[in-house]
Parts: C-alpha cells; structure tokens; sequence
C-alpha cells in the first residue's frame, strides 16, 4: 500500500469517527429535547388551569396580559377583588385601574406584587387593603400557590417565594410544578386539555363578579385573642409598601373593605389608624362608611356579609371613585381614543358576563 493510499485511508477513519461522534451527539441532543418537550407538555397538563374552579388563581397572571397604563393599582386579599369594580370607576370618572387581587394575599406578597407592579409602569396610587396585617406567615400552601405561580419570572417572583414557603414547602417545585402536580393525573378533565396552552379570562381588570344575593344574618363576633398586636414581619413589609410607594411618587392609600367577616377588631383598627397618622398616610374604613357607599348588607352581599355582590361592589366604587378623582386628583381619561376603545371591549364583556349571570340565577337585572 503507497503512502497516499494509507493517507487517504487514516483520512476516512478520521472522518467516519467524526461523524459517528457527530450522530451521537445529535442522537443525545434530540433525545434531550425530546424528554424536555414531554416533560414541558406534562407540566402544562397537569398544573391547575383556574376557568372553572377555585377562579382566584388566573388573577395574578391576567395583568400581564394587559396594556400597562393604570394610574390606580388596588393590591390585596378577596377584600379588594370582589369589593371593588374597575369598570365602574371608568364609567363614572374616567379613571383606568386594576386589581391585583389573590385568595388570602398575605403583605408580603402584596409589596413583591408593587415590586413586580412597578417593572412595568407607575401608578398614581396603590390601594392596600389591610386585613392581612393580621398574618405574620403562610397558613396554607394552596394559597401561596394561588398567589406566586401566577407571577411571571423576576427577582421579585423569588423573593416573594422565598418569603412564603411554608416548612414543608420546597423552592424547586415552584420552579418546576411538575414536581408538585405530578400525581394530579385523577383529577384532570376537559377544561386540562382545553386550556392547556392558553386560558380565557376570568375576571374583569382582577374584579371577581357575583350578582347573586344572600343577606347578612347572624354574622359572628370575633374571638376573644391573647395578642392583638400586629406581629414584626406584617409591620416590616408595611413600612417597606410605604416607602417604596414614597421612593416612586406614588399616593399609598390604606382602606378595610366594608366586609363583615372575618371580624375586624378595634384594637386592629386603633393600630392601623395610629400607623396612618404618624406615616401621613390616608385611611378609609369602609366599615364605618355604610350610609355614605349606601351599602345594604340585605342586597348587597352574596355570601351572608364576607364580600360585597356587584350591586355592593359598584355602590362601592361609585363612592370610592369620587374620592380618587376629587381628593387624589386621579385623572378622567376618558377622551383618551385608544384607552377608551380598549375599555369599550372590557365594558362589553363585563355587561355580557352580568347578563349570564342574572339568567343563571334566574334573576332580573
């Protein structure tokens, strides 16, 4: 065998161990992609979709999905998301606002919220409904969930976890939910496959609608506490909303929902009032409100006094509203052509979603 013959020889082999390295690497790199994709595709069938069922957990991921322009942010637990009605506020004054309401939001994840709030643009005024002072750690993982996976990806969304996670929780499976919905095979249904890639929407700008009606009776008295103090870490994440909202020019405005349970305690009351006074910051107690919002609480609950129905909701914001337009001097944006026609689409879904729900109710509008 000549010398260019072996060349050519050692040549091929070169080249046919180059492609045999090649293949395999290409064979692993699909395989990776394929486990990945599955894998991907699984998570997506198995985590909860919230159309149906338990609503409250597509609130949190549905501002994003909005234009980011909102010159009032209420933030806050159920007291906000189902007292309060963004599309009343822009009927009667123009003003373009959104709730960034979820189930049980603790403060905490209220102020990683405005921080999360605050990537995107900066409102005139933040409303904090102050009920969730009374927590001081997590009371549930179902709600946390509720709350943070709804949260797009920042440093904002970890913090927040990490602020949260009850003991037996683990920061991977918020990562990956898949680890945590893994054996949620059982309860899959139509919906799962339904809106396994896209959801529709549930709410209205974060306002949860109920029109049905169930009247406040024998609503129960708070029990008797050892502390009534608001513990370190509620204080903390108070202070930081506070100055934070202060760092951004932004008006922080305290309020406590005009919901009757779970009791709200003079002694929690004197607390927030005495934290308003030495901050400078405004306070509304809707409770003490009811002939000025002209709320009936034999009309205007659907769940015996907890949370305010639509009729309770838009009395609600009705007076809500002039406060922050006359007082705040939040601005009518109404002659706005491109806002206005966006909110004409959101006032026909809203009055769409009212009719079905006074026809499933069986109930005149």
């Amino acid at each position: 065998m000549s010398e260019n013959e072996r060349n050519a020889g050692y040549i091929k082999d070169v080249e046919n161990a180059k492609n045999k390295r090649y293949k395999s690497l290409l064979r692993g790199i699909v395989s990776a992609l394929i486990v990945l994709v599955s894998l991907y595709l699984l998570q997506r069938l198995l985590v909860p979709k919230y159309v149906d069922d338990v609503v409250e957990g597509a609130f949190i991921a549905e501002y994003y999905g909005e234009e980011k322009d909102f010159d009032v942010i209420f933030i806050g637990d159920c007291e906000v998301y189902e007292n309060f009605s963004p599309a009343m506020l822009w009927e009667q004054y123009g003003i373009n606002s959104y709730i960034r309401g979820s189930a049980q939001q603790y403060i905490w994840q209220s102020y990683y919220l405005l921080e999360d709030t605050l990537r995107y643009e900066t409102p005139d005024v933040v409303v904090f409904n102050v009920l969730s002072l009374q927590y001081d750690k997590a009371q549930r993982e179902a709600y946390n969930r509720m709350t943070l996976e709804g949260m797009e990806w920042s440093a904002a969304k970890v913090k927040s976890i990490l602020a949260s996670m009850r003991e037996e929780e683990n920061f991977l499976d918020y990562v990956f939910p898949i680890l945590r919905y893994h054996t949620r095979w059982s309860g899959l249904s139509g919906t799962d496959l339904e809106y396994m890639f896209d959801t529709k929407p549930v709410s209205h700008n974060g306002y949860y609608m109920r029109v049905d009606v169930k009247a406040a009776q024998d609503v129960p008295q708070g029990r008797i506490l050892a502390d009534y103090s608001f513990g370190e870490k509620a204080w903390d994440y108070l202070d930081r909303m506070r100055e934070l909202c202060a760092k951004e020019g932004i008006e922080l405005v305290l309020i406590k929902a005009p919901s009757l349970y779970p009791y709200w305690y003079p002694e929690w009351e004197e607390q927030v009032e005495e934290y308003a006074f030495a901050h400078g910051l405004r306070y509304i107690n809707f409770l003490e409100l009811g002939e000025e919002t002209g709320i009936d609480y034999a009309t205007d609950t659907y769940d015996g006094g907890l949370h305010m129905n639509l009729s309770g909701a838009e009395k609600l914001s009705a007076y809500f509203g002039s406060m922050l337009s006359e007082e705040l001097g939040v601005p009518d944006r109404r002659k706005e052509t491109e806002l206005s026609s966006r909110w004409e689409e959101k006032l026909a879904a809203y009055e769409a979603e009212k009719q079905e729900q006074y026809r499933y109710y069986g109930m005149q509008p």
